[in-house]
């Protein structure tokens, strides 16, 4: 089921982004398209309406083109003059670029948080620990996991408070999580690469910022593991 702009994430309130921030339109509508790309709910090449998109978001077209400026910036959608604009395709070789960026930034934002991480940074973090530990593959199919994964990374660069490395590391982890999703059947342990991030917290609610990267490039190996084995 796609969500509308105006709906809430979990533990958000109407129009508001994690930290209880009022979001303008814009914003909102990118944070819902953005998700729809990532997920391939909006599958690669498909073509993007504006007016289409406005309407399933309830939204003016002013926000979504400014919504669409961003994501073209972030190549999640692509636009050729007198064709139109898509949704960027999955290229697996992309896979050796970005492993390459995350191997050598993911670890930083890890050891990075572990050090700067506020008393509401570790209280995020634990309650994403507990869901961590709550998930049960047996009810939850893939793409609730990948949500969560989703969650739990973003968390993290957001705690190692340095919005460039933060923007950076977003923007590739979205990639790698479209290339994820496109294999997402035919990977086995999807709940095992999640469950993953719960010795990372611990390390970072903890301080420990050397086993928080040791931790983070081991989850980026295995993860460019995983979808090379699947190919």
């Amino acid at each position: 089921m796609q969500q509308s702009a105006t709906e809430p994430r979990s533990g958000e309130s109407p129009g508001e982004g994690p930290g209880g921030e009022e979001l303008s339109l814009a914003e909102r509508a990118y944070r819902a398209l953005r998700d729809r790309l990532v997920m391939l709910e909006i599958r690669p090449g498909a073509p993007i309406h504006e007016e289409q998109l406005a309407q399933s978001l309830g939204v003016g077209r002013t926000p979504v083109r400014e919504a669409l400026k961003r994501l073209q910036y972030e190549r999640l959608i692509t636009t050729y003059p007198r064709r139109g604009t898509f949704a960027t395709e999955v290229n697996i070789t992309d896979l050796a670029h970005i492993s390459e960026v995350r191997r050598e930034l993911e670890p930083l934002a890890a050891a990075q948080a572990a050090r700067r991480a506020t008393a509401a940074d570790r209280t995020a973090l634990t309650a994403l620990r507990r869901d961590l530990q709550s998930a049960d593959p047996a009810r939850q199919d893939a793409t609730e996991l990948m949500h969560l994964d989703l969650r739990v990374h973003r968390a993290v660069y957001a705690a190692a408070h340095n919005p460039y490395l933060e923007d950076t590391l977003v923007r590739h982890d979205n990639l790698a999580t479209r290339i994820w999703c496109l294999f997402i059947d035919r990977l086995s342990d999807m709940a095992g690469h999640v469950a993953e991030h719960g010795p990372l917290i611990e390390a970072i609610t903890a301080g420990e910022p050397e086993k928080a990267a040791r931790l983070a490039r081991g989850h980026v190996e295995g993860f460019e593991q995983a979808i090379r084995a699947a190919i």
